[in-house]
């Protein structure tokens, strides 16, 4: 653990037309006094939102519905004001943690899509991307180098960024998804073109599909209804390349019911019309999230 300690605060004026976001603060912190206690309720430099990593020993984080301790390799997001309360406990050895403060001025509803798959007491390794940016940024800070809006924005941007990839499981981290989890991704994958609904695919899997949803979604960051509409718009695309089959024809064949629902998600999914997608540039390959 690193023992170097320190908070800096940024406090740039910009033109009020400029897309940027509003890094507030940064610090990185070892505390072992009990009377170290913030109230979300009481404090009067919002509105922030609050990102908060333990390094070693453990703090605690308590809101009117939880009390949560958090330890090394744990975090939580809050956003102040708010009914929260974070303190270092009584009869602790000490709390060592980074933290980052952001106005929630544009960046808010990327930060609420992070939370949302996360928690608001996510558990990231050390090593993980988020985590060693938001360490990396108190080391820009503490050498001075964040020192106009522009930079202290990217920053921002990167960070969040960052924790909403991390809250999207890749495709690399599957063999630590839980094995039903698998089944059904692997089950839509190879039989996308026929007409397969929830019910149909928790049967398949002897699971309700109230805990199927649930799990699924956690776990692979989208509804297995819009897993299962990328697939058929990813085979959609080749179709749409390598063939001359009609629209009807190729949403048959990945599997819908007729060519306007078919059109519906493609335009969702990849943001044009089958027809402006056929004609458009020759990808080599198409990235989807």
């Amino acid at each position: 653990m690193n023992n170097e300690t320190g908070t800096f605060g940024f406090r740039f004026t910009t033109p009020d037309q400029l897309a940027l976001c509003n890094l507030f603060a940064l610090g990185r912190d070892i505390i072992k006094d009990p009377l170290y206690r913030w109230d979300g309720l009481t404090r009067t430099d919002g509105p922030l939102l609050l990102f908060q990593y333990t390094l070693d020993g453990e703090g605690i984080f308590e809101t009117d519905k939880e009390i949560y301790r958090i330890k090394a390799g744990q975090a939580f997001m809050t956003e102040i004001p708010g009914n929260h309360r974070y303190y270092f406990p009584k009869g602790g050895s000490h709390w060592a943690f980074v933290y980052v403060l952001i106005r929630p001025s544009l960046i808010l509803p990327n930060w609420e899509e992070a939370k949302k798959h996360l928690g608001e007491t996510p558990t990231l390794p050390p090593s993980s991307r988020p985590i060693r940016l938001l360490q990396r940024m108190w080391e820009e800070a503490q050498a001075g180098r964040i020192k106009e809006p522009y930079s202290a924005s990217s920053y921002v941007y990167q960070f969040i960024s960052e924790l909403c990839r991390f809250a999207l499981t890749s495709e690399d981290d599957r063999n630590e998804w839980p094995q039903k989890v698998n089944e059904a991704v692997e089950y839509m994958d190879t039989h996308y073109e026929n007409m397969i609904s929830l019910d149909q695919l928790a049967d398949k899997l002897d699971l309700s599909k109230y805990h199927l949803l649930r799990v699924f979604s956690k776990t692979v960051g989208m509804s297995p209804n819009h897993y299962l509409n990328q697939v058929r718009i990813k085979a959609a695309m080749r179709l749409l390349r390598e063939t001359e089959w009609s629209i009807e024809r190729i949403a048959e064949q990945v599997g819908y019911s007729g060519g306007s629902y078919f059109i519906k998600w493609f335009r969702k999914i990849t943001g044009e019309t089958p027809g402006n997608f056929r004609i458009g540039v020759n990808y080599n390959h198409v990235y989807l999230d």
